[in-house]
Formats: structure tokens, sequence, C-alpha cells
């Protein structure tokens, strides 16, 4: 499979994504815009199983991961969020190898599912589940990895969430292993002072500018209450908001949204949270603390079309961030677990 997506592939599956964000964005009704997505994705399926020889594979991949995401969406809105996550704790961690899906395997092998950051806190395993299985139901003997998955899941997510749409390429391949300590010291954590975020950042080939605006993923989705309720996690000015009946044990379910105003959509209120001092999280409002950063800062909120061109602009090169030199890779059959019967060691 070829690297970019077919111009049929790549316009129509933006076109629809850009319906959708956009009507969502402008505040119709919701259900409504899922409601006409579903039945237009649907309407795609239709057509490519009756017309598999006509059209290209990638557009197939395209149709069959924004079906998946968007029954998600419109099940839980919270879901796009969690996705959007996903991608990007995979991405962090050793390049977009799609490590992070991988089950541990008691007695031998011990993954980024289950680390600190990632344990009973990213979600939407089940969604990468069904779209490879969708992907094998209407488009056979197409060959795509779960990475390009999670990479897909993601982009129509920001779409659906009132986001722009961009492109994204496939050609990924799957890791056979994952980084357990590696989850621990390159993602970035709710408690990181701002230096400490961008020498992570840096470590990635990301800019200060590229740090803040995927830093305004945080306008949709929520924090958990054993999250907030470490002091070393929260913006101290938020403390007395919080509706978090602390201290809290981690199997504690109750969320708090990171955007207090427009939690549900994609848009720059994250932005204005942090020129009011109202960021969430320690990590978020420490960008306001430095000249330079706190300049982003205010220059997406007065600008939201530059945000969200800006964030686009970083997915897709966060997208593009390599596996470790060496790895073994593959197209995985289950994105749970690798081909065959092994684990390469750690």
């Amino acid at each position: 499979m070829g690297c970019g997506a077919t111009h049929l592939s790549l316009a129509l599956s933006l076109m629809a994504l850009a319906l959708a964000g956009i009507s969502i964005y402008k505040n119709t009704d919701v259900a409504t815009v899922m409601k006409d997505f579903d039945v237009k994705m649907e309407s795609e399926s239709n057509i490519l199983e009756q017309n598999s020889d006509m059209l290209s594979q990638e557009f197939c991949i395209f149709a069959a991961v924004g079906t998946v995401v968007a029954q998600a969406i419109r099940r839980e809105r919270r879901m796009g969020a969690s996705l959007i996550r996903l991608f990007f704790h995979d991405c962090f961690v050793d390049g977009c190898d799609g490590g992070i899906l991988l089950n541990d395997i008691p007695g031998s092998f011990q993954g980024e599912k289950s680390s600190p950051p990632n344990d009973n806190s990213v979600r939407g395993f089940e969604v990468i589940d069904q779209a490879k299985q969708r992907i094998k139901n209407m488009c056979p003997g197409a060959a795509v990895s779960c990475a390009d998955i999670l990479a897909l899941a993601a982009r129509d997510s920001v779409a659906l969430l009132g986001g722009i749409p961009y492109p994204v390429r496939l050609g990924r391949r799957d890791a056979r292993t994952a980084n357990f300590t590696g989850s621990l010291t390159q993602l970035p954590a709710p408690f990181d002072d701002l230096n400490t975020q961008l020498k992570k950042f840096n470590a990635k080939g990301m800019s200060a500018r590229e740090m803040v605006a995927l830093a305004g993923a945080h306008t949709i989705g929520f924090a958990r209450c054993v999250t907030m309720c470490n002091d070393n996690n929260i913006n101290r000015a938020m403390k007395s908001t919080l509706k978090c009946n602390c201290p809290v044990n981690n199997n504690d379910t109750n969320l708090v949204p990171l955007d207090l105003v427009t939690p549900a959509f994609f848009d720059k209120a994250y932005f204005d949270d942090l020129n009011r001092n109202q960021g969430l999280l320690f990590s978020d409002q420490v960008l306001t603390g430095n000249s330079t950063t706190n300049d982003f800062v205010r220059s997406y909120s007065n600008n939201g079309f530059l945000f969200l061109r800006d964030f686009n602009a970083a997915m897709i090169k966060m997208g593009d961030l390599p596996p470790s030199p060496g790895a073994r890779l593959e197209i995985r059959d289950v994105c749970s677990r690798v081909n065959g019967n092994s684990i390469a060691d750690m």
C-alpha cells in the first residue's frame, strides 16, 4: 500500500468529516449531525461492498474507520477525546508503532497499556479493535496497521468534535514490543514544569509552538478525580472549584472537565481558560509562565482558526514520529497481540 491516500479517498473522507465538524462547531444539533454522518458512512460502506473493485483500498479503510469512530462518539462524546489521547500516548513513546495497544502477558511481558500514565486512564482500545475488524469485513486484502488506525481515529475524532480534518498518510507498521519504562519517562505528566515539558517535546523534534498547540487537545475531555486529588497535578487556583471528594482510590471514576466552558467541543476555550488562570492541570497553567509559550497561548485565544491550523500541523508531524531504530515491525492481525506466538524482549 502506498504511503499517501488517493485523491478520491482523501477528498471524500475529509469532505464528510468537514461537514460534520463544521455543523457541530456552529452548535447545530449534535445528535442530528452524528445521525446524518452515520447514514453517509453506512451508504459509503454499501457502495464499497457493491463496487469494491472500483474504489481504492485507502478509501475503503478511511470509510471503515470513520464509520466506527462516528458511532463511538455518538454513543459517548468523551470517546473522541480518549481516541486523540490514545494516539498521542502511542506516538510519544518510541514513535507511532501501536505499542500502547499490546496486552500484558503475565510473567513474561509488561507493556505500555499497564504503565502508571495509562493504567485505568487511557481508553478507546475497543474502538480500535472494532475498526480493525470492520476493515477486515469491508476491505478484504487491505494491509493496514493498528498504528495507522490510531492515526485515522484521532483525526476523525478531531473533525467530529468541531475541529478541522487534516490528511493522514498510511504506511505505518506495528512494533512487536512495547516500552513500559518509556511511558514513565517520555510522556508529559500533569505535574511537569515548563522546562520538563519543553525537554520532552524537544526530544521528539517538536518546538515550543507545537507543544502549546498540542496541549490544546485539552479543550475536550476530562481528568479523573484521582489525578485532581494530587496537589502536584492541579493548578492551585482551581482547587476550590473541584467537585471531587478527596482522597480517592485509583478505581474512582468521577471526572472533572479539562475545559470549563465547552468540554465537548474542539475549540479555543482551553486557551481562554489559561488566560484567566483557570487551567485545570498544573502542566497546563505553567504554559503562561514563560513569555514565549504565553505568547502562543494568547495568540490561540485571540484566533481560534490559528490554533486549529497549528494543531493540525503538529498532529501530522507527531504522526510521522518513527519507531525506535532496530524495532521489529509488522502489521498486526489483532491489535492487542503480536502475530505468531512470542513478543520480542524488552
